[in-house]
């Protein structure tokens, strides 16, 4: 399986259109099996947003999508929008991988939470699945990543949220929300996080990107691809911060 993460486009006055556009030329170029977008479609919630970001992403010509709410797409009552604009399910099965989508946004707060009933049904549905590779997508990262200054929004639960995934043995973890890429190893689960695809909010020299992952033969390989600009490996990104500076592409 090929899969495409990307993730806080915010569609509105942060979109940097152009670069989008050309991911969305380089994923169709590609052609995965699945494109995974972990939230913040939009800036502020808003149903001009969400038009603009279904018309932007319809195309994409992939076999499956599957997308995850954000927190600026729960602002102004926009979590009433989302499932009409982006109809998703929280759990997709394809061949022998599982997709389990977490909701972590909650309506007009930054910091995200997942909950006690969440964090059950999470155990439950990864163990029915224990036969498969099983991949989790959640907007908020559970784990603190660096360069990106004082962390006060993260998932308010994320120690519960950790033993459920290391409990019920999820193999990827794939977030959004800090518009940083990186990946931590917690024994044998990669947590993967993405960069912005799209806003022109980024963190110092970091460019807009998206991960490619491949799964083949129960082997997982992510690696971070610069929009308009060159595959990065993450192993070369957690050794080297200033990997992703323009002068890289």
């Amino acid at each position: 399986m090929l899969l495409v993460q990307i993730s806080d486009i915010h569609c509105g006055p942060m979109l940097h259109k152009e670069n989008l556009q050309i991911a969305i030329d380089e994923i169709n170029e590609i052609s995965p099996d699945v494109v995974l977008v972990t939230g913040d479609l939009t800036e502020n919630g808003i149903m001009k947003e969400f038009e603009m970001a279904k018309k932007e992403l319809s195309a994409l010509k992939v076999k499956k999508m599957i997308y995850v709410s954000g927190n600026h797409d729960y602002r102004s009552t926009g979590y009433l929008l989302f499932k009409d604009y982006f109809p998703f399910s929280q759990e997709t099965v394809i061949d022998d991988v599982s997709i389990t989508v977490l909701s972590s946004a909650r309506p007009d707060r930054d910091d995200g939470e997942v909950g006690n009933r969440q964090n059950v049904w999470l155990e439950d549905t990864l163990k029915k699945h224990a036969d498969k590779i099983r991949i989790v997508a959640i907007h908020h990262h559970v784990v603190p990543v660096p360069d990106t200054g004082a962390d006060q929004i993260t998932v308010i639960d994320a120690g519960d949220v950790l033993r459920s995934l290391v409990k019920a043995k999820a193999n990827l973890v794939l977030c959004g929300h800090r518009h940083r890429p990186w990946r931590w190893r917690f024994e044998d689960m990669q947590v993967v996080h993405a960069g912005s695809v799209s806003s022109q909010k980024l963190r110092g020299f970091f460019c807009n990107s998206y991960n490619v992952i491949s799964i083949e033969d129960n082997k997982i390989d992510s690696c971070l691809k610069i929009v308009g600009g060159n595959y990065v490996n993450f192993d070369e990104i957690t050794k080297r911060k200033e990997i992703l500076r323009a002068s890289d592409i």
